[in-house]
């Protein structure tokens, strides 16, 4: 560890803090009527491929910026009406569903542990509004939450990395990258962020190729290897 100097560490949050599918699974199963467990899963994969496809036409250009929450807003309009529901009540309450996702067992004692020795800095493709709920919902405590809203685009993008660098005021070869996302991690990598994968259920696992700094099974495990108490 004597070679991984850091100053601060920054944080993926959807997927890597909170458990993205099961809050959204939860709010599609609050349709009237709800699907059977079949039709949940596949009008939640119907709700990933919008934001995943969205997301990337934003960053190719083919699509000016839009916030997260307008895609969310979007993809439970798809969702509503590929289960047929036509309440926009309903599909409102589907769409806030993105603001209330669960931490994982170990986030919340995770960052405290991690936060007692250095500062921590969310960064999250989630929108600003969006990311103030799920901090409020999740339990989630920062020294600092940046949205790629204020870059006006998406990770991998390098300015949505750029926005930690600038806050935290230090060299990135100073900053620590932890995602259970390697895609993620690639992404920050470019910009010479240090880089550390935890592993989820719900990640993008690392390839053969990958070489991040650290690799964990959980921010304890993760804090352990930082050396903390």
């Amino acid at each position: 560890m004597a070679e991984l100097k850091i100053d601060a560490v920054v944080f993926d949050v959807l997927g890597t803090l909170v458990d993205e599918p099961a809050g959204l699974r939860a709010g599609i199963r609050a349709l009237p009527p709800s699907p059977d467990a079949a039709g949940t899963e596949r009008l939640l994969l119907l709700w990933q491929r919008h934001i995943e496809r969205e997301q990337r036409r934003v960053l190719d250009g083919d699509r000016p910026y839009v916030p997260g929450d307008l895609l969310d807003r979007e993809a439970a309009g798809l969702v509503a009406e590929a289960a047929g529901v036509g309440d926009q009540a309903a599909v409102a309450a589907l769409a806030r569903s993105a603001r209330r996702l669960p931490p994982w067992p170990d986030t919340v004692a995770g960052l405290a542990r991690i936060g007692g020795r250095f500062p921590l800095i969310g960064l999250s493709n989630a929108s600003r509004t969006a990311l103030l709920g799920l901090n409020a919902h999740a339990g989630l405590r920062w020294h600092q939450a940046l949205s790629a809203e204020d870059a006006r685009t998406y990770k991998p993008d390098p300015a949505v990395y750029r926005l930690a660098v600038t806050v935290a005021g230090v060299p990135p070869e100073r900053l620590l990258m932890v995602a259970a996302h390697a895609w993620d991690l690639r992404g920050a990598q470019a910009l010479g962020l240090r880089t550390a994968y935890v592993a989820r259920p719900v990640g993008d696992p690392p390839t053969p190729a990958d070489r991040f700094d650290l690799y964990a099974e959980g921010l304890a495990d993760l804090a352990g290897q930082l050396e903390l108490p």
